[in-house]
Formats: C-alpha cells, sequence, structure tokens
C-alpha cells in the first residue's frame, strides 16, 4: 500500500519543487514590476508642486487635456494618446502654456505666471512646477 521511498530521494524532490515554485514565483514578480509595456512607458501619474490657491484638480485636468493622462504613453521622443501621436518636447510646450490659464475656481482670476513641466522617461511621472504671483494679476 505504501510507496518505499529513501530520506536523500525524498529531500531531493522537495529541493525540485522548492526550486520550480520560487522560480515561478520570481518570473511573475518580475513581470509586475515591470513598467514598460510593448508600446512604450505608461504614464503612471502627475505631480503638482507649488500650488497655493489654484485647485490641483484643475491643474491635472490641463495636464491631461493636454495628452499626459492615463492610457497615454512615452514611445522614444514621443508622446502617444488615443487620438494622436506628437512630440514630446511640443506637448510639453502646450502644456506649460495651458497650465498658465488655470484659473481661481469661480474666478476669471489667473495667478499663475510660470510653469514647468518635466516628463521623466523611465517612470512614466509628469512633474508640474507652478508659480502663483498676485501681484502681476489683474482683476476685472
Amino acid at each position: 500500500m505504501f510507496i518505499k521511498i529513501r530520506r536523500d530521494t525524498l529531500i531531493i524532490l522537495i529541493l525540485a519543487f522548492m526550486l520550480i515554485l520560487s522560480g515561478r514565483f520570481m518570473s511573475y514578480v518580475s513581470y509586475a514590476s515591470s513598467n514598460e509595456t510593448d508600446q512604450g512607458v505608461p504614464i503612471s501619474g502627475v505631480i503638482v508642486k507649488g500650488n497655493d490657491i489654484v485647485p490641483t484638480e484643475s491643474i491635472k485636468g490641463l495636464v491631461a487635456g493636454e495628452g499626459f493622462r492615463a492610457g497615454s504613453y512615452i514611445q522614444g521622443d514621443t508622446l502617444v494618446t488615443s487620438k494622436r501621436k506628437l512630440p514630446l518636447e511640443g506637448a510639453i510646450t502646450n502644456t506649460e502654456e495651458a497650465v498658465k490659464f488655470a484659473s481661481i475656481p469661480g474666478t476669471q482670476i489667473y495667478p499663475i505666471i510660470a510653469c514647468d513641466v518635466k516628463v521623466d522617461k523611465s517612470t512614466g511621472i509628469v512633474t508640474v512646477n507652478v508659480i502663483e504671483d498676485f501681484s502681476a494679476v489683474v482683476v476685472k
């Protein structure tokens, strides 16, 4: 009824099972931790720095409107969105201009006078640094 297995054979079988199991686990972990897709590096997030009055959500909305949103990816020096492909430097310039038109909610006051957009091509993180200056704001 019982199968007779020597102790050293059982140890070898257990070690082989553990090696196979750990190899599978390592391949799953390496696939899950890779941030690059077949197309390129996906846009993984937007970080906004330097804003005091203008809400972060309105700045992120303007950045997303210029193409830096979920579903877009960076392929070399090109930003590929669901609707178009454009040079990364052109997209950064367009985003810097668009963020300057972020207003205080409920008003037509645009306090952002300067903006700097940086894109990390290896992680897909977009960092937006804004400078708000209320001394240059024209209130109508």
